[in-house]
């Protein structure tokens, strides 16, 4: 775990959705209802390596409990962090650096594994990844319908808003999706509606990106943690643009195409971007939002063939 990466997790601050508390207390304490999915996979989740449930988690059970239960590791700094899993472990190669990540729910997590109780319901995902071209990726899609279903939130769920950029009709069908998995939404109109909401921006890449944090894409994955953005044609019109772990661009599409992305601004709860380079690429975002196509990726893309997780060939 290189000095780098620990100023990066430093500086991220408690993720927002999980109650953090210590997980160091004696006993197996208090069950919890439902179970907790540990899954582990390699390369932005290209290789899965490894899964597994826990049914109704005590209240001693933390991220790392759980993970050492089911594989080998090697830890660092006091036990917070992992360094190997199953042999697998961090490293520095040919200038690139690669490292183990957990998500929570959806959220990279910036708090030790060894501190973050898991609750019945809560999604937990490793993966190690090349991170030289992104230090972080705050959100991702690959435990849908987490963050939304807020399965293991002991308070009040908060609020979950579709917010529409466009056409009406493809908003009404994410809340319709959210609905199938127990989440309650509300369609509106874009506006700065003030405390904590979790959003899905949905509509064009023209009209979408006059959002800050969906604007932000343009800055690549150092900055949005997404390894996909849209360029403008001559002409007229926007293209896909689909990065590889190197952040170079590996595929472009025109359209038709269509994107799923999770994004995070500091500590608030993630935004996610269900758009497309036109209003046929928003329908084929829209038809993606479920798990046989989410499952273990980052970011996901649709076009004519098919439908493509980004980074584009992570697996080495």
């Amino acid at each position: 775990m290189s000095r780098r990466r620990i100023r990066g997790l430093a500086a991220a601050g408690a993720f927002a959705l999980a109650v953090v508390t210590s997980g160091c207390g004696l006993g197996e304490g208090e069950s919890s209802q439902g179970a907790a999915t540990l899954t582990i996979t390699r390369d932005y989740g290209a290789q899965r390596l490894a899964e597994a449930t826990e049914a109704e988690p005590t209240d001693s059970d933390t991220v790392i409990r759980m993970l050492d239960r089911e594989v080998e590791i090697e830890t660092r700094y006091s036990g917070g962090f992992v360094q190997s899993i199953d042999g697998i472990e961090g490293e520095i190669d040919a200038g690139r650096s690669f490292d183990w990540f957990f998500f929570f729910n959806g959220i990279e997590s910036s708090t030790g594994a060894a501190e973050v109780e898991v609750r019945g319901g809560d999604r937990v995902w490793w993966d190690y990844r090349d991170w030289t071209d992104a230090l972080r990726t705050p959100a991702v899609v690959g435990s849908w319908p987490e963050p939304f279903l807020q399965a293991s939130t002991e308070s009040d769920p908060i609020e979950v808003r579709v917010e529409c950029f466009g056409r009406r009709d493809p908003c009404e069908r994410v809340r319709d999706r959210l609905a199938d998995e127990a989440v309650k939404a509300s369609v509106e109109t874009p506006h700065d509606a003030g405390g904590r909401s979790l959003r899905l921006l949905v509509g064009p890449w023209a009209q979408l990106r006059s959002d800050p944090l969906a604007g932000s894409l343009d800055q690549g994955p150092e900055v949005s943690g997404v390894f996909a953005r849209f360029a403008q044609r001559q002409g007229g019109g926007w293209s896909l643009e689909l990065l590889d772990e190197h952040a170079s661009v590996a595929r472009q599409h025109l359209g038709g195409a269509g994107l799923v992305a999770a994004m995070r601004d500091g500590e608030q709860p993630p935004t996610w971007l269900v758009t497309g380079v036109d209003a046929a690429g928003v329908d084929e975002a829209v038809a993606m939002l479920d798990a046989d196509y989410l499952s273990d990726r980052y970011a996901v893309a649709a076009h004519a063939g098919g439908e493509t997780a980004v980074p584009v060939g992570a697996l080495r």
